[in-house]
């Protein structure tokens, strides 16, 4: 297995610049890996591949306001942070621009006088430093939501980048399988009799950091905070023991139920780190089905969705959605894979 084997070229106008309105209008292709037949749908005919009893899993993260830009005290220079987690109250782990200018005791005003303080503690020798924020409570007014670099189009609306079920702050970037519900499909969902859980998988460095290695095996992930309840074990390891269908929004919540199962098969409630990676052939426990958007070439959630559903399958699916001019990336189209 090498990481070319999960390149592909997509042409830059399929890159999705801006979110679909309404967010339940976006395309959804269904993937069936019994037959290998692709369906091309619309996200909010969802309903009709759903049935009651099916167990739909979706992470509640929200986006921080994590994307800070400021000044050095002493000299002036622009600084740019992408606070990543925060490792004790007040103590963050950063991405940092420019890196090597930036010293322990280094102090950087963001915005203005009466605005964030931060100060350089350390560097973690992983390409990323250790700051102290003077007031968290300010990233509220001086942060802005970061959005990944391939989007150029100045967001209109901030909550377009977060789902209308996010509760928990703590990512840095959206669970983008999400974005695509609204309140009225999730009530139509409801009725039909398909059941909702939770979890909290804060997406950090460890979901959008690529891959640089040859062998992908070689690739580090590094690890995301993770939290799976005891409501939401319990659910589902109810529909597993009755033959109900776990259907998975997103990879982070893949990796969150797969990374809490315990010697005996059950998912177990966990709370901490998770730093699962998960390859073509990975043994899956838990996972019916998947719901996703469609990703970056050599990026550790395509091979991860090429190990649900296989490589053959899912590159043919991207073909596909090439040809026929879907929108890609988190502002793109769906891909629901039964």
């Amino acid at each position: 297995m090498k990481t070319s084997d999960f390149d592909y070229y997509l042409p830059r106008e399929l890159i999705a610049q801006t979110p679909c309105e309404p967010r339940d209008h976006s395309r959804l292709m269904v993937v069936h890996r019994r037959t290998g037949a692709l369906e091309h749908r619309r996200f909010f005919e969802l309903d009709e591949y759903l049935k009651s009893g099916d167990l739909l899993i979706l992470n509640n993260s929200r986006v921080i306001p994590a994307k800070l830009v400021g000044r050095k005290i002493d000299g002036g220079g622009r600084v740019d942070l992408l606070l990543l987690w925060r490792v004790e109250p007040g103590v963050w782990e950063a991405l940092a621009r420019p890196l090597r200018r930036l010293r322990p005791g280094m102090r950087v005003q963001f915005r203005d006088k009466e605005g964030l303080l931060a100060e350089v503690l350390d560097r973690t020798g992983r390409g990323t430093l250790l700051i102290r924020l003077g007031d968290e409570a300010l990233l509220g007014r001086v942060g802005q939501i970061p959005l990944p670099p391939y989007i150029r189009t100045p967001l209109q609306d901030p909550e377009r980048y977060q789902t209308v079920y996010g509760q928990v702050e703590g990512s840095v970037a959206a669970p983008t399988a999400g974005l695509h519900f609204t309140p009225e499909l999730m009530a139509r969902l409801c009725e039909k009799g398909v059941e909702f859980a939770f979890v909290t998988l804060h997406v950090g460095l460890g979901s959008f950091r690529p891959v640089k290695v040859d062998n992908p095996e070689k690739h580090e992930l590094s690890p995301e905070y993770c939290e799976v309840g005891p409501e939401t074990a319990q659910k589902v390891n109810s529909a597993r023991e009755e033959g109900r269908r776990v259907v998975c929004i997103g990879t982070t919540t893949v990796r969150a139920l797969e990374g809490a199962i315990n010697a005996s098969g059950q998912v177990r409630p966990f709370q901490g780190w998770n730093d699962l990676y998960i390859l073509p052939g990975h043994r899956f426990r838990v996972v019916d089905a998947l719901l996703t958007n469609f990703h970056l070439p050599r990026s550790t959630l395509l091979m991860l969705v090429c190990a649900f559903a296989g490589r053959e399958l899912v590159f043919r699916a991207y073909e596909e959605a090439i040809r026929r001019g879907y929108r890609f990336y988190s502002f793109g189209d769906a891909m629901l894979i039964l």
